[in-house]
């Protein structure tokens, strides 16, 4: 990946300390997210490991993942299905729960919105801890889809979520803090 864009991502982010608990660092992504030159790059370099693997579909994680990932959707000329919050669908959903470091949370999908033969990647701004993804990575199986890769933004390497996911599917991420 390009150091360059890495470096310009970084640059950008928002540093805010002790969200969502004491001692956490977010990085807020919407910084980044409003530069549209720098956005395109990131759309490209996000889509770009998947382009000849037949994707068929992008899945976006609420909230950012949803921006992101209808973006690279269209850079792969794939179809775009949301991973929701629950109880924001208006048809019949089914929902992944999933456990965080302060509590539980929950994804959901509609119910019809894979086939057997979707090939599928799962995009979101930030890897932390895995458990988010994961959850996505098993909507996306639990609904017939085939889950063919991650790819993220940012990863957090301490949070230690790309252990979390191996062996389910290829994993990308632009930038490793």
């Amino acid at each position: 990946m390009s150091e360059a864009l890495s470096a310009k991502i970084t640059k950008s982010l928002r540093p805010v300390p002790d969200y969502p608990r004491l001692g956490t660092t977010f990085h807020d992504s919407m910084p980044v997210l409003r530069q549209g030159a720098l956005l395109k790059s990131i759309v490209d370099a996000l889509a770009e490991p998947f382009r000849k693997s037949g994707v068929t579909h992008v899945v976006g994680i609420e909230p950012q993942g949803m921006i992101l990932g209808g973006a690279v959707a269209a850079a792969l000329g794939a179809g775009f299905i949301s991973a929701r919050k629950p109880r924001k669908l208006p048809w019949i959903p089914v929902r992944q729960v999933y456990a965080l470091e302060y509590g539980n949370d929950s994804l959901e999908a509609n119910r019809d919105e894979f086939v057997a033969s979707d090939r599928v990647i799962v995009v979101d701004d930030v890897l932390s801890s895995g458990d988010t993804a994961a959850a996505a990575g098993e909507l996306v199986q639990a609904l017939k889809g085939t889950l063919v890769g991650y790819s993220f933004m940012i990863e957090e390497t301490a949070e230690g979520g790309r252990a979390r996911l191996e062996g389910a599917a290829a994993i990308h991420s632009i930038v490793k803090m």
